[in-house]
């Protein structure tokens, strides 16, 4: 009995023309088949996906522009914010810790100091050669070159010559006394015309414990600057030679010695409350041991005929 095949043949029964296809019924007829097309006759497509890119970008670098440019523009037209005091605290707290601010005694230095004067009184011996006979300090009240000082350190004296902070020299004649309280009030003949005079204030509200500086010449040396506490008040002091008894007078600590007679004592405000007068040592030394003694402004603005405040 003949094997019946179980595959199909490799050969393939050649498509019949159009012409030669039976319609089915009812059908039109069938439209032509296309060629199909040869692959090495048709071009690549272009590639899209570059160009893409490249407008992406282009999109993208203007939308950063435009809002770069927006926030440029509320930036400069936004309203100013207001300063609060936590930002004031912020600023003071930055500048304090940044920078060095000068202490108490170097400010209440600094204030008095162009009102400090030079004293030095001269006397001629027998042969005619004029001498010092005295210095000490003087502080300005008036400035058409009014200056306090004490009478110890001019009496006596045939010349009077002053230096003010600024260098200018000039002699000076005395105006007014108080010996009750070692004062004298001095006119300079030609005081600076930018002189300045010393704010004064008065010693009440002062208390013990009080700072204060001693300002002067100690030796001829300055201006010098010492610093301290106020020690008490109406306190009397005998001088060495047991001519003078000074009563009323502040105590105080800081250093003075011969030189600072005549110069202001200051407080903190940089405000003359006394005129430095003498000091305490029963040494034939006469230096200091820590103990001062000035007269008030109160009185001291006696001597110069009008209050001081």
């Amino acid at each position: 009995m003949p094997r019946i095949a179980r595959y199909s043949s490799s050969r393939r029964d050649p498509v019949p023309a159009a012409e030669d296809t039976p319609l089915a019924a009812g059908a039109g007829p069938a439209e032509p088949t296309p060629p199909l097309a040869d692959p090495a006759a048709t071009p690549p497509s272009p590639r899209r996906r570059p160009k893409i890119a490249w407008m992406l970008l282009i999109l993208v670098l203007a939308l950063n522009a435009g809002v770069l440019g927006y926030w440029l523009y509320e930036q400069q037209h936004r309203a100013p914010q207001p300063i609060t005091q936590k930002d004031i605290d912020a600023a003071v707290l930055r500048a304090l810790q940044t920078q060095t601010l000068p202490s108490p005694t170097a400010k209440a230095a600094a204030k008095i100091a162009p009102s400090v004067v030079h004293v030095v009184g001269y006397t001629r011996t027998k042969r005619g050669t004029e001498v010092e006979r005295g210095e000490g300090t003087g502080v300005v009240v008036v400035d058409t070159g009014v200056i306090l000082t004490n009478l110890h350190v001019v009496n006596g004296s045939r010349r009077i010559a002053v230096q003010f902070a600024d260098g200018t020299k000039s002699d000076a004649r005395v105006i007014n006394v108080q010996p009750e309280n070692d004062l004298a009030v001095l006119q300079a003949n030609e005081p600076p015309d930018d002189l300045q005079a010393a704010a004064m204030r008065s010693t009440d509200g002062l208390n013990a414990g009080d700072q204060v500086i001693a300002v002067g010449f100690p030796f001829g040396i300055g201006p010098s600057v010492s610093a301290g506490v106020l020690s008490g008040f109406k306190r009397e002091f005998q001088s060495p030679e047991g001519k003078q008894a000074l009563r009323n007078l502040i105590q105080f600590d800081a250093a003075a010695n011969p030189g600072n007679s005549g110069g202001p004592l200051v407080t903190m405000d940089g405000e003359v409350i006394g005129i430095v007068t003498a000091i305490l040592n029963p040494t034939a030394a006469r230096t200091s041991l820590g103990i001062g003694f000035a007269v008030p402004i109160e009185n001291a603005a006696k001597a110069v005929g009008s209050p001081p405040f």
